[in-house]
């Protein structure tokens, strides 16, 4: 056990309170390492948090407030000793999205919609972890998630510029708002404001290119109001934060309407799934670096009650974010010891700090968004996907488009709808394959991958790639049925069942009657290689018995060719991948 590592205790109470599993082994090196990371997360949150409070369209202390007792609670539940809860750029962009067409400009009421988004979000969260639904978010694959976050980036970013040169625009959601703002707010641009920007930005890129061990958004924020203090850039036409709150709100409940919460439920359970997705992936991905263990589910209930106190504490929806993560774990954090930390250095900083924060131009927190979130557009995940398979590519590109032009919310679900439409048509459509014997041995192959295999003009062996169910039932019979009407001189189906994983009651009757009218056809079905739990449901429905009383199903392949055509195979012909060839070599099998 290295230095940085400390053993999780699965057991017991552990499971339900994981952070007293960790304390039972914590010894002063770990604390010295959670110290460092704590400290070290912590500079990066304070200005990271307040710029995405005000993507968000909430004040920048909101932001210090979401990260604080959310905090407080993961590290207590959750079970990743790295993974860096708080406030996030998509979170926070989907939360604007929602809550925007519903605060009609009130301030308060916007407040109060964030704090119930945050609820909602927290209670699907919690809810989806108690009854173990996990497994759901698979349906988002990495294609479409790819998609909306590069798409979700831009629009960030495009969403930014209003504060970067300062221009006197109204708030935009969809791209083509955002551009159409600000082309008719272009004359509004502020020179000054322009220069804050450009500095900040440069900076920032500077700093992490050629220092990215130093706290460089911290230091930018520091240096900047410093400078904008001594030259009163407030007075110049500059606009600043001004007063920022201090201290820490007492929990309590939004007072809104049931008619609030349906108009939010949609934007609650796409930020859940969104919000899951983000945290759950950096955590198994640093898990996987420090040999921890992170329960899927547990996560679920862990982020889902820190969603549930932010919007107890009159914040917004949280979730593990990539960039801080990553900063925690090179750091040294091993253990949710460091987010406490995290924690407490941050409600420090709401409690005594906050008035240093006046002379901070709003420009500053806009170019920290946009320098973090440009990193998220990712073009090689685009290229890869297309190159790997058409249908990968389309939905990524779909989801991308989408988002940037109608929003996020329909973005992410025409990309599930359209993943989940492409699933449908390949299981509804399974792979099918004819198969030879490899020369000299009992193994057989695709005729259509490889050469010299022994085919018998009587006897055709398909394999069925998939379940065989209600969705490709038709299909298949049909095709086989097909390929006893055109093939002549066909005397036998060898239908090899090894890859056939599950069977329904459709299925098991598409077989039937396949059986009965090949047979009308004078060519006889054959079974071989069929799983148990297939053979189990066949004989419920009446199927196995009949044909094993017939003695047409087989244990493999090659028996069931030693039964077919008095079990002489003829001699080698060719196969659509071409003319016969020499044996195939072993290393191609």
């Amino acid at each position: 056990m290295n230095d940085t590592y400390i053993q999780q205790d699965r057991s017991g109470v552990a499971r339900v309170l994981p952070l007293l599993g960790w304390l039972r082994r914590y010894n002063r090196v770990a604390l010295r390492h959670d110290l460092i990371a704590g400290l070290t997360v912590a500079v990066m949150l304070v200005p990271q948090s307040m710029a995405y409070a005000a993507l968000a369209g909430l004040p920048p202390a909101t932001g210090l407030y979401a990260s604080i007792v959310p905090l407080l609670v993961y590290a207590l539940l959750g079970t990743s000793g790295s993974l860096a809860v708080g406030p996030v750029a998509i979170t926070a962009l989907m939360t604007s999205a929602a809550l925007a067409p519903l605060a009609d400009g009130d301030p308060a009421r916007y407040a109060a919609l964030a704090g119930l988004l945050a609820l909602l979000v927290g209670g699907i969260q919690v809810l989806m972890g108690v009854l173990r639904l996990g497994v759901l978010v698979n349906f988002m694959s990495h294609s479409v998630l790819s998609g909306f976050t590069s798409a979700a980036a831009i629009v960030i970013a495009a969403s930014q510029l209003k504060d970067l040169f300062g221009l006197k625009a109204g708030r935009a959601e969809t791209f083509p708002e955002v551009v159409e703002s600000v082309w008719r707010s272009a004359t509004s641009a502020h020179g000054l404001t322009i220069l804050v920007s450009l500095v900040t930005v440069a900076a920032l890129f500077l700093l992490r290119r050629y220092a990215p061990k130093l706290p460089g958004a911290l230091l930018v924020v520091a240096s900047v109001t410093a400078v904008s203090a001594a030259l009163s850039f407030g007075e110049r036409g500059v606009t600043i934060l001004a007063h920022v709150p201090g201290g820490i709100p007492a929990p309590a409940l939004p007072a809104l309407a049931a008619a609030d919460i349906q108009a939010l439920l949609p934007a609650a359970v796409a930020i859940a799934l969104v919000a899951y997705m983000e945290g759950v992936a950096v955590a198994k991905a640093l898990a996987a670096k420090s040999r921890q263990h992170v329960s899927p589910n547990q996560e679920l209930v862990a982020v889902g009650a820190a969603n549930v106190s932010a919007g107890v504490f009159q914040a917004f929806p949280v979730a593990g974010g990539f960039s801080r993560s990553a900063v925690n774990f090179s750091a040294g954090a091993r253990t949710p010891m460091a987010t406490v930390l995290t924690a407490g250095m941050v409600a420090l900083t709401a409690l005594v700090l906050t008035p240093a924060f006046h002379h901070l131009p709003k420009a500053v927190l806009a170019a920290i968004v946009v320098v973090a979130v440009l990193s998220l557009v990712d073009r090689t995940a685009a290229v890869t996907a297309w190159r790997a398979r058409r249908s990968d590519g389309l939905a990524l590109a779909l989801t991308f488009l989408v988002t940037l032009m109608l929003g996020v919310e329909p973005g992410l679900a025409a990309g599930v709808v359209f993943s989940l439409g492409v699933f449908l048509w390949r299981s509804a459509r399974p792979h099918t394959a004819e198969l030879g014997r490899v020369p000299h041995t009992d193994t057989y192959r695709n005729v259509d991958r490889y050469r010299g295999l022994i085919t018998d003009p009587r006897v055709a062996i398909i394999r069925v790639d998939g379940p065989l169910y209600f969705a490709n039932a038709q299909f298949l019979e049909d095709r086989l049925l097909a390929l006893a009407e055109q093939r002549e001189g066909l005397e036998a189906i060898v239908l090899d069942a090894s890859a056939i994983s599950d069977i329904d009651a459709d299925g098991a009757h598409a077989l039937a009657e396949l059986r009965e009218r090949a047979a009308a056809r004078g060519v006889v079905l054959h079974l071989a290689t069929v799983r148990g739990p297939v053979r189990d449901l066949l004989d419920r429905a009446d199927v196995w018995r009949p044909m094993h009383a017939a003695k047409h199903v087989h244990r493999d392949v090659a028996a069931a060719l030693a039964t077919t055509a008095n079990g002489a195979p003829g001699p080698p012909r060719p196969t659509a991948a071409g003319p016969a060839q020499p044996p195939v070599p072993q290393e191609v099998l």
